[in-house]
């Protein structure tokens, strides 16, 4: 048979399309030619394909090779083909029995010796191959990854000559038999550490608990970072389904995905100097940013007025829509980018406005400068805005041993959530208006009491629905079927840069 069909997958975004490589031998004088928009990875596929084949002891036909990736249309990239595009070949010139191949996906790069190599983008491919039906071979390194969807059917191998092998019936690969790891926290960042910032620690579990947006607003040295960074240990854990996303953006990503770190919360911490394609993505072929890479867990942004205003800019939609996409003139791509942001800021340019040492020098005119750096629509997405002020040695010092560690805190906010998800099956931050009317119904004594509140501190609609599903989000902490005026007035409470033009620290 001169005509061989192999099914292997590009890699599109997120998505993982299926290529169908189909390789035809004709006579005429020897040459190979690959069609069907490859770049130059693929195009360069001919020579590592050629030295490959020879290497593992087959033949490289000598006649007219003409391989077609279909659809014609869809870019192909990288050295993913380059097994897919072996097994035709040989298949095409009969070295190997073409039966059985519709039941299986390739994909790998080659090395001249035959070995496979890993790939990037693997799990997207696994979870689509699944889907389609059909088993993946592919290179063992990319094996321990793939394998994290339970019912995938993975084949891995280290070499061309196992994968025929196997198509010859001659030694089976066996299924990869690997198991996820379970759950991984981190010990070393404990909430236990924080001392004497019980409002701040509320407000974070709060945060947590909702799924809200938190602005944390006070001089260095106060613990933003540490409370930041123990966010995600007192978040919900992980399901499944969003492991498994998080997972494959890692894959995507140039960094990879690292084991270790499967169903662990992300956490982000772009340096302000970082462009605007480098937190949402781009490139000529699209790649994720940091709010992307930050999906499912917590994205952080310290000293939050240093970053550039347009770089800000680029995360109002995605706060809003929970998606990105990346529209370049041949090509577009759509990221997930679910993320929690917690941002940082100092209270004036010199960072020690109300501070007890009396060093701040700033005047009015430079604060509010300061302050105008981030936008106000921006400031409006927000949910909760807090002031994390300074506090004594001898205060810390004399706090409370017993304060609660990451896992009591947790405690509450996974029941919370779970209230959340009963009622309406969603957090409380991706309530809609619709929702929000339902669900967030407020007295009328405490409705005039907000609407006193909104016309006071000059809210917009968007801030009123936010401090509604914060108020929410109290309520079920306290296991609290209604909204009381207690919840509404803390609500209020965490809406601080909207009382003052200056924040008092």
């Amino acid at each position: 048979m001169s005509l061989a069909i192999v099914y292997c997958r590009a890699q599109t975004g997120i998505n993982a399309p299926l290529v169908t490589v189909e390789v035809h031998l004709s006579n005429g004088l020897p040459s190979l030619s690959i069609v069907g928009l490859p770049e130059t990875g693929v195009r360069e596929s001919k020579d590592r394909v050629r030295s490959a084949i020879l290497n593992s002891r087959f033949e490289f036909p000598a006649r007219r090779i003409t391989i077609n990736l279909a659809p014609a249309d869809l870019p192909k990239e990288g050295g993913r083909f380059d097994l897919a595009i072996a097994v035709g070949i040989l298949a095409a010139s009969g070295q190997l029995p073409s039966g059985e191949l519709e039941k299986y996906e390739f994909m790998g790069e080659l090395a001249l010796t035959g070995a496979i190599r890993p790939i990037k983008g693997a799990l997207p491919a696994v979870i689509q191959t699944t889907a389609a039906g059909r088993s993946l071979v592919i290179g063992r390194e990319n094996a321990v990854e793939a394998a994290l969807l339970s019912n995938a059917a993975i084949l891995p191998a280290d070499h061309l000559l196992e994968v025929c092998a196997h198509l010859c019936g001659q030694q089976a690969l066996p299924l990869a038999a690997l198991s996820p790891p379970a759950t991984q926290t981190r010990p070393e960042l404990d909430l236990a550490d924080v001392r004497a910032q019980a409002h701040a620690r509320r407000a974070l579990e709060i945060a947590a608990a909702g799924g809200h947006s938190l602005l944390m607003v006070g001089p260095p040295g106060t613990g933003k970072t540490m409370l930041a960074s123990r966010l995600p240990g007192i978040l919900p854990p992980m399901t499944e389904a969003e492991a498994l996303e998080t997972a494959a953006l890692q894959s995507i990503s140039e960094q990879g995905f690292q084991y270790h770190n499967w169903r662990i919360r992300p956490f982000r911490a772009p340096h302000h100097t970082a462009s605007g394609v480098a937190l949402v993505g781009g490139g000529s072929h699209p790649r994720p940013g940091e709010i992307s890479l930050a999906n499912n867990g917590v994205m952080f942004l310290d000293e939050l007025p240093e970053f550039d205003r347009k770089v800000l800019e680029v995360l109002r939609e995605p706060l809003e829509s929970g998606r990105i996409t990346i529209s370049r003139a041949a090509r577009q791509a759509e990221f997930p980018s679910r993320f929690q942001l917690i941002a940082a800021m100092n209270p004036c340019p010199c960072g020690y406005l109300g501070h007890s040492n009396g060093r701040c020098h700033c005047t009015m005119e430079q604060i509010q400068r300061y302050r105008q750096r981030i936008s106000g629509p921006l400031l409006d997405r927000i949910d909760m805005h807090i002031e994390v002020p300074s506090v004594p040695i001898h205060v810390m010092q004399q706090a409370d041993d017993k304060v609660e560690d990451s896992a009591t805190v947790q405690q509450r906010v996974v029941a919370a959530r779970e209230r959340q998800l009963r009622r309406s099956n969603l957090a409380n931050c991706l309530l809609s208006n619709k929702q929000i009317e339902q669900h967030c119904r407020p007295a009328a004594a405490d409705r005039a009491l907000l609407e006193r509140a909104i016309e006071q501190l000059g809210l917009s609609a968007r801030a009123y629905h936010r401090i509604l599903k914060v108020a929410r989000t109290i309520a079920d902490l306290a296991d609290s079927e209604s909204l009381t005026t207690a919840h509404i007035t803390e609500a209020i409470g965490y809406r601080r840069l909207d009382r003052s033009p200056v924040p008092q620290v």
